[in-house]
């Protein structure tokens, strides 16, 4: 199966360009005031971008990191233009993406070798995470796997209801226990019927509470060991889902959940009508853990398998 053939259409790379119109207008609009005047790329220069990389919600350390390796390009070089400064930086946020991303991924492709394919998917609510998961599904759906939904978020008010009508748009199977039901009871008697239904792919729904990061991590390291007792590897994967548009608010999302839990990937929801789509670079930098999908509208069909090289070419497209 040819993946980006089938997935990264040019309607996706139209929709992705879309939903990254608000941050490159903004990043490209301050970025041309910073270059009024200038020929070439001085210290006065650098400075300004790095202002403008930082409130583009890149952040400060992926920032610096940029500003280092153009600092030594243009030791290296002895001379460099404004004008090449924008294959400069694309250039080098795509070579931090590259080294970000630690393994090879293949989107909605899953591995033969283990069935079914356990996610987990965390994340406080509000983000998108119940959309996310339905979204997910369906996609799965789409490409012949048998999908099966665990609905584990027992706490908040309608989330059950919520991932129950999208197993329904989806059209997969979900398990489900009501509210108020002990989370890894639903975990357990997902996993069993997985099995027994020879399902391809399971994804559990997790309670978005980021109460205190000792009950989070005792709660989700409880869902994990009772998946274990019928899949001894499970869960093979957990997905974070962070929302984009509140840019740094993210980061510390993440940096909470990634202490609390293994975190194994990424999604980025609500990359369109944001001005803070720069928020991928510097989550990528700062963890070192794969941008997986990214959220690029309300369909559900606008969940996207995170392709590195489009998002920056998208990024800089004029």
């Amino acid at each position: 199966m040819n993946f980006f053939k089938k997935f990264f259409t040019k309607e996706k790379q139209e929709s992705l360009e879309k939903s990254l119109e608000k941050t490159k207008e903004n990043f490209f609009s301050k970025l041309s005031r910073a270059l009024i005047g200038k020929s070439r790329v001085d210290d006065e220069v650098l400075n300004q971008l790095e202002e403008i990389l930082i409130t583009s919600d890149v952040g400060v350390s992926t920032t610096l990191k940029i500003i280092r390796r153009i600092e030594e390009r243009v030791a290296r070089d002895k001379f460099m233009n404004t004008e090449e400064l924008d294959r400069i930086l694309r250039e080098e946020i795509a070579a931090l993406l590259t080294e970000n991303q630690s393994e090879n991924l293949e989107g909605y492709e899953l591995p033969s070798h283990q069935k079914p394919y356990v996610i987990m998917v965390v994340g406080v609510n509000g983000v998108g995470k119940t959309t996310t998961i339905g979204k997910l599904a369906y996609q799965f759906k789409q490409l012949g796997y048998k999908v099966l939904l665990g609905a584990a978020d027992t706490f908040r008010a309608a989330a059950v209801d919520q991932l129950s009508l999208w197993a329904t748009r989806a059209g997969v199977e979900i398990v489900s226990q009501g509210m108020n039901t002990d989370p890894a009871s639903v975990a357990f008697d997902t996993i069993k019927k997985g099995k027994e239904i020879n399902a391809d792919v399971i994804i559990i729904d997790t309670a978005g509470r980021l109460h205190t990061k000792v009950n989070l991590m005792a709660e989700l390291s409880k869902i994990k060991r009772v998946m274990q007792k019928v899949i001894p590897d499970a869960p093979h994967e957990v997905l974070l889902v962070l929302d984009g548009s509140t840019g740094q608010n993210a980061v510390v999302q993440a940096r909470e959940f990634t202490k609390a839990t293994e975190v194994t990937a990424l999604a980025i929801t609500k990359l369109d009508g944001t001005a803070k789509g720069g928020v991928v670079i510097g989550i990528s930098d700062e963890f070192k853990i794969p941008v997986k999908y990214i959220g690029v509208g309300e369909k559900i069909e606008d969940l996207q398998p995170f392709n590195k090289i489009a998002f920056v070419e998208s990024l800089f497209k004029k």
